[in-house]
């Protein structure tokens, strides 16, 4: 009777998520608070929502309670900002809708923040957002301002109707639960500082401990990430997790190791393990028939990852298979049922997938993948803290 209660026990504080469509099943090792899952629809602004859902993380943390904050207002702000230095840098500059975490964080003193409701960029009637036709027609403006050999000095009110047009004019003041704010009070009554936070990556081809921009299109604005070695970017994660903090992650996806069945893993092509049950016709494949293969097999079996060091990492990013493709949310570390490491991550594709918006990244992929993350500098292990003095 002891034995069976303390299975029934063990059972319900595992916290095992399981689902029909996966061979996986996952333990909740550290799961910290998130808000509900969001929909980026239409648009390339990843970026926006997964960094405005790690400061609504960060709010649930601090005790501040439950938040929709706007995504679009900050979309809407960085699109004016990139437009201006697009100008200044005739065209040779990244005009496009993605952006980076910087571009969340590091306008918040100057921009501050807005509730959803007072401004969800949604207009006539419609319930998703799709910015394709306002992205070309953005883009299109821009081309003909640079092109213009004297540029004139009104080109950035077209721009900004432009924006009044597809997202509806910014707001100066709002009522939020009786009370009124700017932007700039909001942030305040949230308590939310640019200066908490602190950006992350690792790459030999700069200094280690220094700061430095790293260098891919959606980085407009060059904003500086400490350089760790991968091993510490790994245990700066760890410790933000597991002290009840969460985690930006800019990380790339084009790899077929990240599936839509809510996987993310970067298995090992070479490995015997992965063969299957004919292990010559295996042996007799290309590498590239045998990554086509385990593709297939990718959240239908649990596959053996490769072996990730910081020369992969490298490698992947100078040859361009590394990319700043995605921003996500990581909040917590699960295991699998064979005791391999994940980590718990919101992304802001809607309720998709056997997880319903929610992805499990192995450790593996994140030490290969991650592009650059941004932390609490409260949550840093005092070992990098002292090294970064960010």
């Amino acid at each position: 009777m002891k034995k069976l209660t303390l299975i029934v026990v063990a059972f319900f504080i595992s916290l095992s998520l399981f689902s029909q469509n996966s061979v996986y099943t996952f333990t909740v090792v550290k799961e910290n608070p998130i808000t509900s899952i969001k929909n980026q629809a239409s648009t390339s602004t990843c970026w926006s929502f997964s960094g405005v859902s790690f400061l609504e993380s960060e709010l649930l943390r601090k005790g501040k309670g439950t938040f929709d904050l706007s995504e679009m207002y900050i979309v809407r702000r960085n699109y004016e900002d990139k437009a201006e230095k697009f100008v200044r840098t005739h065209g040779k500059l990244n005009f496009a809708p993605g952006g980076s975490f910087a571009d969340v964080v590091e306008t918040l003193d100057e921009y501050g923040i807005v509730p959803n409701e007072v401004y969800t960029g949604l207009l006539d009637g419609a319930e998703r957002h799709d910015h394709g036709e306002m992205d070309k027609v953005l883009s299109g403006y821009m081309k003909g301002i640079i092109d213009n050999s004297n540029i004139s000095t009104v080109w950035i009110k077209g721009f900004k109707g432009i924006l009044d047009a597809y997202l509806s004019e910014k707001p100066t003041s709002f009522t939020y639960n009786g009370k009124s704010y700017t932007p700039q009070s909001f942030r305040d009554f949230l308590g939310l500082k640019q200066s908490d936070y602190v950006s992350i990556t690792s790459f030999t081809h700069q200094p280690f401990y220094k700061p430095f921009p790293i260098e891919v299109p959606d980085n407009w604005r060059w904003a500086n990430s400490y350089n760790l070695p991968m091993d510490e970017m790994m245990a700066t994660i760890d410790n933000a997790i597991m002290n009840g903090y969460t985690v930006a992650w800019a990380s790339d996806v084009s790899e077929s190791g990240f599936s839509r069945q809510g996987i993310a893993i970067i298995p090992d092509e070479n490995a015997a393990e992965n063969a299957g049950t004919d292990q010559a016709k295996w042996l007799g494949l290309s590498e590239r028939e045998r990554r086509s293969s385990i593709a297939s097999k990718i959240g239908s079996e649990v596959l053996k990852e490769k072996n990730i060091t910081q020369e992969m990492r490298q490698l992947a990013y100078d040859n361009y298979q590394t990319t700043d493709d995605h921003g996500m949310h990581i909040y917590g570390i699960a295991k699998d049922q064979n005791g391999n490491k994940y980590y718990m991550v919101k992304n802001s594709w809607g309720k998709t997938g056997p997880y319903e918006g929610i992805w499990y990244a192995s450790e593996a992929f994140v030490r290969y993948k991650t592009l650059s993350i941004v932390v609490n500098k409260d949550s840093l292990p005092k070992e990098i803290a002292e090294k970064i003095k960010p």
